[in-house]
């Protein structure tokens, strides 16, 4: 396999549906350089698309850190939203299938959490969101963190 060009954390605005486009395209391009197949590309591309929107029109922008995992032989990606807007209200409730609140892809963040290994949620009325998803190549590494 090919050593990926990425080694260190990717920070990209998310400010514009342009800036969608771009955060697309580079977990796309990472996930690809690290060995994922074309299905968890797409995986995760979607739930990467589903969190940057969210973390445009919910949260008023903010910013995704992109990170290549190493557990020895296995690749990963780690991707964190972050933004400094309402917060989320009720994480229950926003967490439940079907639950939305339009705009996006209907998927919400319960359909992303199924879209990845990973996923928590450090959220806060009034103190902002980050959401942090990882996926690993070939499925779920030797040792998994518990994700809420």
């Amino acid at each position: 396999m090919p050593a990926s060009r990425h080694t260190a954390t990717t920070s990209l605005p998310i400010g514009s549906d342009a800036d969608l486009a771009w955060v697309r395209q580079e977990v796309r391009q990472v996930a690809a350089e690290l060995g994922f197949s074309l299905v968890q590309q797409t995986k995760l591309v979607t739930a990467a698309s589903e969190l940057a929107r969210n973390t445009l029109v919910h949260g008023g922008g903010g910013q995704v850190d992109i990170t290549p995992l190493d557990n020895g032989p296995r690749r990963g990606l780690r991707l964190s939203f972050s933004d400094e807007g309402p917060g989320i209200r009720d994480l229950d409730l926003a967490m439940t299938d079907g639950y939305t609140t339009g705009g996006g892809l209907g998927l919400g963040l319960s359909g992303a959490k199924r879209l990845v290994q990973e996923f928590a949620v450090d959220t806060e009325p009034g103190r902002g969101t980050t959401v942090t998803v990882a996926a690993w190549a070939g499925g779920v590494p030797a040792s998994r963190p518990e994700a809420r």
